[in-house]
C-alpha cells in the first residue's frame, strides 16, 4: 500500500515540475496580478523590520529557499509561493514592506507573521501587521495602482482581474483563545462564540477587500492546529490520538462557519467569485504514507523555537514541519498543489484556484 502512495507522491512531484516547465515556455501567467494577504504562513519578509519574535530573517530559515533567509517561515518556499509558481508567474509576489514602483501592479504580499483576525493576536509576540493593519496597506496600493494606470476605473478593472489569496485566523486561536494566562478570549467565549465572532469580524474584512477591487477570492481555512509540535508540547496529545482534539474540534467550527461564508458572500456578491481552500482535510492526509517520516517534530527546534543558532535536520523531506509551527518546503509543495488543483472533491469548495484564475 505504501509503495502505491509512493508512486502517486513523485507523480505529483513530477507533475508540478512539468507544470512549471510548461509555464515557462508559455510566457503571460494565468492572472495578471496576485495578491496575498495572511499570517506566517505567508509572510515573505514584512515583519523583518519589525520589533517581534515573530522575525525569522536568519539562518537555518531560508536554507533551501534560492535567495536564502528572507523572512519566510520555512526552510524554503511558502504555499503562496508554490501557488505563485503554478499560475505562472516566473518570480514571487513581494512583501508589501519593499514592493515599489511597477512592479505593484503583478501582486504585493501583505501577509505578516503573528497577525489575526482580531488586533491584539499575537500582540504577546510583540509587533505584526493585524488584518485590519494590512488591509489599510492595500488601500495604499491601490491609491498607488490609481496613480500608476490613471484613473479609479482603470485600476478598478486591473483589480478585478487579479487572484487573492488570504489565510488569516491561527493566530486567533494559538496567540489568543489557547493563551488564558495572556488573553481573556477564553472565558468569554465558548469555541462555538469564539468561532461565531472570529466570522462575523472575518466577514467584514473581506468586504472592505472586495470594496476596493478584488473579485477573485480564495480564502485559506485553518489547518491541524492540535498536530503542531508547539501544542502537543504545552497540551500532550489526546488519548488515543496523535494531535490535540479539543484545539481541531475548536478550529473546525471556524472553517464550519468560513464556508457557510463563502456561501453569503457568493450569494451577495454576484460579481465575485468566494472560494474554500481546505487545508484541515489536506492536512489529514496520511502524510506517513508519502515518505513523511516525522510528523510531531520540527525539522528545526524539535517542539520548540528553530533559533538562530538551531541545526536542522539533514532529511528535510521526511519532516512534515520545519519548526514547532511551520510546515516544510516538502509539505507546502502538496498543499500548493491540492489548492490549486483539487486532486479530491473536498479539497476547494466551491472550486480550486485553477479554475477560480480562469474566471
Amino acid at each position: 500500500m505504501a509503495s502505491t502512495h509512493q508512486k502517486i507522491w513523485w507523480s505529483t512531484v513530477l507533475l508540478f515540475l512539468l507544470s512549471n516547465l510548461q509555464h515557462g515556455t508559455l510566457g503571460d501567467p494565468q492572472v495578471s496580478c496576485y495578491f496575498i494577504l495572511g499570517d506566517s504562513l505567508s509572510d515573505s519578509g514584512n515583519n523583518n523590520a519589525l520589533s517581534t519574535l515573530a522575525k525569522v530573517n536568519y539562518l537555518p530559515y531560508g536554507i533551501d529557499f534560492p535567495q536564502g533567509p528572507t523572512g519566510r517561515f520555512c526552510n524554503g518556499r511558502t504555499v503562496v509561493d508554490v501557488i505563485a509558481e503554478l499560475l505562472g508567474f516566473n518570480s514571487f509576489v513581494p512583501p508589501f514592506a519593499t514592493a515599489e514602483g511597477e512592479v505593484i501592479l503583478k501582486g504585493v504580499n501583505y501577509a505578516s507573521g503573528g497577525s489575526g483576525i482580531r488586533d491584539e493576536s499575537g500582540q504577546n509576540l510583540g509587533d505584526r501587521i493585524s488584518m485590519n493593519e494590512q488591509l489599510e496597506n492595500y488601500q495604499t496600493t491601490v491609491s498607488q495602482i490609481n496613480d500608476i494606470l490613471g484613473s479609479d476605473s482603470a485600476a478598478a478593472t486591473h483589480l478585478n482581474k487579479c487572484l487573492f489569496t488570504v489565510g488569516i485566523g491561527s493566530n486567533d486561536y494559538i496567540n489568543n483563545y489557547l493563551m488564558p494566562d495572556l488573553y481573556p478570549t477564553s472565558r468569554l467565549y465558548t469555541p462555538d462564540q469564539y468561532a461565531e465572532a472570529l466570522i462575523e469580524q472575518y466577514s467584514q474584512q473581506l468586504k472592505t477587500l472586495y470594496g476596493y477591487g478584488a473579485r477573485k477570492l480564495a480564502l485559506f481555512g485553518l489547518g491541524l492546529i492540535g498536530c503542531a509540535p508547539t501544542e502537543l508540547a504545552s497540551f500532550g496529545p489526546s488519548p488515543g490520538s496523535n494531535c490535540v482534539d479539543t484545539i481541531n474540534d475548536a478550529v473546525r467550527l471556524f472553517n464550519t462557519g468560513l464556508v457557510s461564508l463563502i456561501d453569503d458572500l457568493n450569494k451577495n456578491f454576484s460579481d465575485a467569485k468566494f472560494t474554500y481552500i481546505n487545508f484541515y482535510e489536506i492536512g489529514s492526509t496520511n502524510l506517513t504514507a508519502f515518505g513523511f517520516k516525522v510528523t510531531n517534530m520540527g525539522c528545526c527546534g524539535g517542539q520548540n523555537a528553530c533559533l538562530r543558532s538551531s541545526t536542522p535536520c539533514q532529511n528535510r523531506s521526511e519532516y512534515a514541519f520545519w519548526d514547532q509551527f511551520h510546515s516544510t518546503e516538502a509539505v507546502n509543495l502538496i498543499f500548493g498543489q491540492r489548492a490549486y488543483k483539487s486532486q479530491t472533491p473536498s479539497d476547494a469548495y466551491p472550486i480550486d484556484i485553477s479554475t477560480l484564475a480562469q474566471l
